[in-house]
């Protein structure tokens, strides 16, 4: 599958080759001599050892589409002739004038000082010095036949990311590991600049996309005049890494991003397996702008963006969970028996804790209510006093076992671990013990409550399995550079729930009446039931709270396959809603892979015994694990310093007053 990699990598040296000096030297008779091979007491003579850089690996998606992958690329060099008369003057004249002749043939043409020339002339003549970035092969083309002597093409690998901003905060980006040296030749010394990982997958598997390296040998006369070019071996191509990500459904997440926000997240997970499908974060950012190196100006723009966009959502950005973190409290309370399905709870409009009242969302009373309807209906008054009956040491307790408070251990960089507090710290941010004010407001997930998109989806990955949360993978297999499988994920468990069948099913069904006909009716599918939760919480330092809504579950409701998070992240000051703003999102995502989900969590057919004879050798393939179709190169925590996105203020009790907790 990547053995197209290998005759990638002999057409860049085959062009580098001809596009060079001549491979047999013309004068002398044309043949390398013991004579010419020796450099002793030949001052111009050189042999030269060279590196030939390899391709790096591509990324691709679950399907084998590349989200990162190599292209031939130019770059206009100077490659000067062995002077007679090696005066300053006229090695930087014969230099100073192709320069001249470059800038006229293309845009960006580097201007080195006269050392500069002159000093590339004295120790390494024999190499070229390269003048541009890599250009296109339209653009190469389009100046080759204008090429005078001493200016030259030559082909390199660039990196390339044909889908541009997609999935950039989890795919990253590379740089340059080193410039070219400068001063006397080297052995090994690389024949173009090498790049290495800077972010992302890039960077976290820089070692497996690597590759290794072919040798070049060079031997020149006394005239500057190549006797002889050998190389040993092949580049090895770096291998590939396979993601779990669909590449079509991360595209339509970010679709609906763009088409129903200004910021937000979109995440989905196969329950089944672990594997995160969509990881998507809006805005983002061209990771072709780091190639070859992004500009000061281009990164400044970036940095200072109000929008942020180097800054990863879905994974970086601890958010309350709102009202999206009432399921987990309902759980808790039943699988402890505090409460049982048809205990009824007293809803007035709101709920007193010393001086400070917690409103209910509409501000009405509700009556009597058992825990389906109160998660239907995400009465604030209900889980304010349930989890005060049950303790925030038990809700809090399943909200870890949900993955809440730690990072999910997935291959990002700057992943945020989110928030669970504890006794200890309260203790030392208040000094002060819990009170029923702090438990009040953390059965409504909000306060010092905090958790990504991601550990959103995740905790509802684990609520929809009921029995434990599975243990989430971004990273499908690694495959060396001929295709084969040198590591894979396999599904496995994170953490056992002990949960009861009977308190997740309850819960379960309470989600479901969310979205048929609760404060979830937008989130609905015609053609199948989704479980869900809204919700709408306040975000951000208190001069510049914003709105931050929700609508986070899983489908479909009986056997659960797919979990998903939606957040809308609002302008400050603007009012948001669950429902309205990240419950519209959810169908406008789903409704796009309606036959393909369908298919997906459809029932498993019958079993059928069927018998047949198998040859020995097909048998011995057995257990071999199967690659993910890689496609061949086309032959044309996140680590920046970002600044911290704001985080959500820890609520004090005292700050409960005029709450309006929303679902």
């Amino acid at each position: 599958m990547l053995r197209q990699i290998f005759l990638a990598s002999a057409a860049v040296i085959c062009m580098a080759g001809a596009q060079g000096v001549p491979v047999a030297a013309e004068g002398d008779g044309g043949t390398a001599s013991a004579d010419d091979a020796s450099i002793f007491g030949r001052k111009n003579a050189r042999t030269i050892t060279l590196k030939i850089p390899a391709p790096r690996g591509p990324i691709i998606d679950r399907e084998g589409q590349p989200f990162a992958q190599n292209r031939v690329a130019y770059q206009l060099v100077l490659q000067f002739e062995q002077f007679e008369v090696e005066d300053r003057e006229s090695v930087v004249a014969w230099g100073r004038e192709r320069i001249e002749m470059a800038k006229l043939l293309h845009e960006g043409v580097r201007e080195p000082d006269d050392d500069t020339l002159f000093d590339h002339y004295r120790h390494r003549r024999w190499l070229p010095y390269y003048i541009t970035e890599p250009m296109t092969a339209e653009e190469a083309d389009a100046i080759r036949s204008k090429l005078t002597r001493g200016l030259e093409l030559r082909a390199v690998y660039e990196r390339y990311y044909p889908e541009k901003s997609l999935a950039a905060h989890i795919i990253g980006y590379t740089g340059i590991a080193g410039k070219l040296p400068t001063g006397p030749i080297f052995p090994d010394e690389p024949l173009w600049e090498m790049s290495e990982g800077r972010a992302g997958f890039e960077k976290i598997y820089d070692e497996e996309l690597r590759g290794t390296p072919a040798t070049l040998h060079l031997l020149f006369n006394e005239q500057g005049q190549e006797l002889l070019r050998e190389q040993k071996g092949q580049p090895r191509a770096g291998g590939a890494v396979v993601t779990t990500l669909n590449m079509r459904w991360q595209k339509r997440a970010e679709k609906v991003l763009d088409d129903y926000s200004n910021r937000g997240a979109f995440v989905v997970i196969d329950v089944a397996t672990g594997e995160v499908l969509v990881l998507a974060s809006k805005p983002s950012f061209d990771l072709n702008l780091w190639i070859p190196g992004i500009s000061q100006t281009e990164y400044a723009e970036l940095r200072e963006d109000e929008d942020k966009p180097l800054y990863a959502r879905a994974f970086q950005g601890i958010y309350p969970p709102a009202s999206s973190f009432k399921p987990i409290v309902a759980l808790a309370a039943l699988n402890d028996h505090t409460i049982e399905e048809y205990t009824t709870i007293n809803c007035p409009a709101y709920v007193q804790y010393g001086n400070h009242k917690l409103w209910n969302w509409s501000k009405s009373a509700y009556g009597s209510l058992s825990v389906i309807p109160a998660i239907k209906w995400s009465n604030n008054p209900w889980f304010a006093q349930v989890g005060n009956k049950v303790g925030s040491g038990s809700f809090l307790g399943l909200a870890r076992r949900l993955g809440m408070g730690t990072s999910t251990g997935l291959p990002l960089i700057g992943e945020e671990p989110g928030l669970v507090p504890t006794a200890a710290w309260v203790r030392k941010r208040y000094g002060r013990p819990i009170t029923e004010g702090d438990a009040a407001n953390w059965s409504i997930g909000q306060g010092a409550v905090l958790a990504t998109p991601l550990q959103v989806a995740q905790a509802m990955a684990g609520i929809a399995n009921g029995g434990a949360l599975p243990k989430l993978h971004l990273m499908m297999q690694v495959q060396d550079s001929y295709g084969q499988v040198i590591r894979t994920a396999q599904p496995e468990r994170r953490n056992w729930l002990g949960l009861d069948a009977e308190a997740v099913a309850t819960v379960r069904e309470g989600m479901r009446q969310v979205v048929d006909g609760g404060t979830g009716r937008s989130a609905g599918l015609s053609w199948t039931q989704v479980c869900g939760k809204t919700g709408t919480g306040q975000w951000g330092p208190e001069s510049k709270r914003q709105g931050v809504a929700w609508f986070a579950g899983f489908l479909p409701a009986d056997e659960p396959r797919l979990a998903f998070a939606a957040l809308y992240e609002g302008r400050p000051g603007q009012r948001v809603s669950g429902g309205r703003n990240a419950g519209a999102m959810v169908p406008a995502f789903f409704n796009s892979f309606k036959s393909e989900i369908k298919e997906m969590i459809a029932p498993a057919p019958k079993a059928v015994l069927v018998v047949a004879e198998v040859e020995e050798e097909e048998a011995s393939t057995e257990g071999v694990m199967r690659a993910i179709p890689v496609d061949p190169l086309e032959l044309e925590q996140f680590d920046p310093d970002v600044d911290p996105a704001p985080r959500a203020l820890p609520v004090d009790p005292s700050e409960l007053e005029g709450f309006e907790g929303q679902p």
